[in-house]
């Protein structure tokens, strides 16, 4: 499993003194107000940033890190992840995991018999989808609710699923 969860995404800058938007990568944008620090994935590098000041704006967080004070100083992290170590993560309740636990997993039918990898969750309004690669290299698109999603099971990293009538054609 990661050590590193990802919380953000630096959109753009906001402003000339150094704040940026960050797109949420996290359930919560309200998340941010109890971060003290997150690490910046530039890619080669991962750089620890101390969060100085949040405010939100519609759908994104405005973060000021200390010791960022110019648009010059921030501009070139567009783009970038910002990330959280799994101690910080929030608390997962009964039935939760985070997405890049999921991602990989073998998918079983409840037959027992592999059907295909876990590629990707898509958030949705109602409920997550599970995009499953099958072995055939077909994509299947699964919604994550307890009819179908039978068991997740990350120590043998499998999950399970009945497959309901229609969704294969």
């Amino acid at each position: 499993m990661e050590n590193l969860l990802r919380v953000g995404v630096i959109s753009s800058t906001h402003g000339v003194k150094g704040e940026v938007k960050v797109y949420p990568t996290t359930d919560d944008v309200n998340r941010f107000k109890s971060l003290k620090k997150v690490i910046l994935d530039t890619g080669r590098e991962h750089m620890e940033l101390e969060i100085q000041n949040v405010k939100f704006f519609k759908n994104m967080a405005i973060l000021k890190f200390k010791g960022y004070d110019s648009i010059d100083d921030i501009e070139k992290y567009k783009g970038k992840d910002l990330l959280v170590t799994r101690d910080q993560a929030v608390k997962l309740g009964p039935d939760e995991n985070f997405i890049a636990d999921l991602i990989g997993l073998t998918v079983v039918t409840e037959d027992g018999e592999e059907f295909g990898t876990l590629t990707d969750v898509i958030k949705t309004g109602a409920n997550d989808v599970y995009e499953v690669k099958t072995k055939s290299g077909k994509e299947v698109l699964l919604p994550a609710i307890k009819e179908c999603v039978l068991s997740v099971d990350l120590e043998t990293g499998i999950v399970k699923v009945h497959i309901m009538d229609g969704l294969l054609d």
